[in-house]
């Protein structure tokens, strides 16, 4: 695959690198000459110093045959304007956008880009998982089906420990089970949840609050 990433810190590095380890071809779009000669020593001549959001320098890249663009940069304005321009007027396949703000990301979705990373958003999940803040955990989005992936952890202190699914109460089923010595199961409407289970739900994207009500509680974060 041919994969363009506008923005050369840490983060576009590093995902250049895993790229090119992986054997797809990549380009990195620089604003930052002294960014640019970095990436350079880095990872060889990958690297297009120029604005990403100019016509000219995507089509320098060759942007028409990229089979995904993603954005990464600081700047919330520059990762929309790429990402739109890529879609819209190159017909790119698949275009991502990092967005840095979590206020920004409706005006991302309303503007027809769906694939978004949300950087505030992940590492609060990051912090849920490590603290054991919250049993549910989102692992993510599928926005162009309105669908969200989550993972649910059954602690020994909730109340639904020992219910069984149909006793949940859900409009839709555990996508699968995972409990502790056993093969991953579609679980039934009979299963009774041990502490300990783990439950992956595929849940429309409206939804996410009422199982959360459901499964951790309305006096739980």
């Amino acid at each position: 695959m041919y994969v363009i990433i506008v923005g050369g810190d840490e983060v576009g590095s590093r995902l250049g690198e895993e790229l090119l380890a992986s054997g797809h071809e990549v380009l990195l779009i620089e604003k930052s000459v002294e960014r640019c000669e970095h990436l350079r020593e880095e990872l060889g001549t990958v690297s297009l110093c120029g604005d990403a959001c100019e016509m000219a320098i995507l089509t320098k890249a060759g942007v028409a045959r990229a089979d995904i663009f993603i954005a990464v940069t600081h700047e919330d304005d520059d990762n929309l304007a790429a990402c739109q321009i890529a879609k819209q007027k190159f017909n790119v396949p698949r275009v991502i956008a990092r967005v840095n703000s979590p206020k920004n990301k409706h005006i991302f979705a309303k503007l027809g880009l769906e694939h978004t990373v949300d950087v505030v958003g992940l590492v609060l999940e990051n912090i849920r998982e490590q603290a054991a803040i919250s049993p549910l955990i989102h692992l993510l989005s599928l926005g162009d089906e309105g669908l969200e992936i989550v993972l649910f952890r059954v602690n020994e202190d909730l109340p639904i420990v020992g219910k069984s699914m149909k006793e949940l109460s859900l409009d839709y089923g555990a996508s699968l089970l995972i409990r502790q010595g056993q093969k991953p199961v579609v679980p039934t409407l009979a299963t009774a949840l041990e502490a300990g289970d783990q439950l992956i739900f595929l849940i429309p994207s409206e939804s996410m609050e009422s199982l959360r009500a459901v499964v951790v509680g309305d006096n739980r974060a």
